[in-house]
């Protein structure tokens, strides 16, 4: 049999192309004014944010579509990349994943490769669809059921998360709905002394039942700030210090510097994009654990390259952020410990768009009675999207044929 034949008879070659723009809006959400960045959003009562994200379809010759819909990285800056991709898919056929991957990571070097997750994910989700079983399935998934933690909004003066004691009586919240793990984001003051009391008050009210986690999200000022939150992530027992300070989450020796000098375990490497960078920040002893994410990390493929990068040095690896690509990466990770449900807070939803018809969602209340997830067990990504909410709030359709 020639080569050519076997692709004629097995590959599908990529057609066509869709990418929708669309908008949605989130109630008891807004802009927090104390927060010195861009786009920060958190609790506030009676306001609605609108959102952007996108979805993505590829679909093949043959008939079949691939589907992703974007739920963290679904912004604008992402989606000019992911159109900057989007016309090359139609050289390859859809099996191609790795080359693909090789290709368009070349493509994004001078781009932060943040819009190139979607297109592979959405190329996962066409390869499940194809071959009639799950993504998990394909990755080699076992795991059905998965460990979750609360991953709060960051701190507000708006009458949510508002104080350590408001911080508190949410985790107590959380653990009677199931959840035995909890991490706290600060306050986007970056206020040392505050975010050291929040640590040790949300540790003395439920850190004998819940794992504790703490994430400044870089906004500690100084080295000396981070060490100091460190040092009372010490006293509490945390199980993680993630991001603390405002190098951005990307130096390698000062994070080596500040595991020398704190108990707490560092992780690292959100900000850190790719096998190759994150293995030098690993080799340089700048972390504890690693972070993946298939939004922000070139897609599944990029995820579990990551997830056995990781296996290799015996090092865990954290699943950013939530969404069923994020479930069936986790299913297939061995080192790894927990699903992170975000962003949650008191009377608030989180900013993913309401677009799934067969009752998938990540809010606060995706979780069973023992605080954990359900891995969707579908064909590819097995979440059924719903394209008329999708198309009725659409901006801009973009189609590549």
């Amino acid at each position: 049999m020639s080569i050519q034949f076997f692709k004629e008879k097995h590959m599908s070659q990529i057609k066509r192309v869709e990418i929708y723009e669309f908008k949605h809006k989130a109630q008891n959400i807004g802009l927090l004014t104390n927060a010195n960045t861009i786009g920060a959003v958190g609790y506030a009562k009676g306001q609605a944010i609108e959102l952007d994200k996108y979805a993505v379809v590829i679909e093949t010759k043959d008939g079949c579509r691939g589907e992703y819909v974007t739920h963290w990285g679904g912004n604008q800056v992402a989606c000019a990349q992911t159109k900057m991709l989007a016309p090359k898919l139609l050289e390859y056929n859809a099996e191609e994943r790795e080359k693909i991957y090789d290709d368009f990571k070349r493509e994004l070097r001078q781009f932060g490769h943040m819009g190139h997750g979607p297109l592979d994910i959405a190329l996962w989700d066409w390869a499940g669809k194809f071959l009639n079983c799950s993504v998990s399935v394909l990755l080699g998934g076992y795991r059905k059921h998965l460990p979750a933690y609360a991953s709060t909004y960051h701190g507000d003066r708006n009458g949510g998360l508002d104080s350590k004691e408001a911080f508190s009586d949410f985790a107590h919240q959380c653990f009677d709905m199931g959840y035995r793990a909890f991490k706290v984001h600060g306050w986007h003051e970056g206020n040392a002394k505050e975010e050291a009391e929040n640590v040790l008050h949300v540790a003395k009210e439920v850190g004998h039942k819940m794992t504790l986690m703490l994430d400044p999200a870089c906004q500690l000022r100084t080295f000396a700030d981070a060490l100091y939150v460190g040092r009372a992530c010490d006293e509490a027992g945390y199980f993680w210090l993630e991001d603390p300070y405002r190098d951005s989450g990307v130096s390698a020796f000062s994070h080596k510097r500040l595991r020398e000098m704190l108990k707490t375990p560092i992780l690292q490497t959100e900000h850190v994009r790719g096998i190759e960078t994150k293995c030098d920040f690993l080799i340089a002893g700048g972390t504890d654990f690693l972070r993946s994410d298939p939004e922000y990390d070139m897609g599944i493929t990029g995820a579990m390259k990551i997830s056995h990068l990781g296996e290799a040095f015996g090092i865990d690896v954290e699943v950013h952020a939530c969404g069923p690509a994020h479930r069936h990466v986790m299913a297939a990770t061995r080192n790894s410990n927990y699903y992170e449900v975000a962003l949650v807070g008191p009377d608030c939803p989180n900013t993913m768009a309401p677009v799934y018809k067969c009752g998938y969602t990540d809010m606060i209340d995706c979780i069973d009675n023992e605080g954990y997830v359900s891995v969707p067990n579908g064909i590819g990504l097995g979440v059924k999207y719903d394209w008329d909410f999708i198309k009725s709030n659409t901006t801009n359709l973009s189609v590549y044929e």
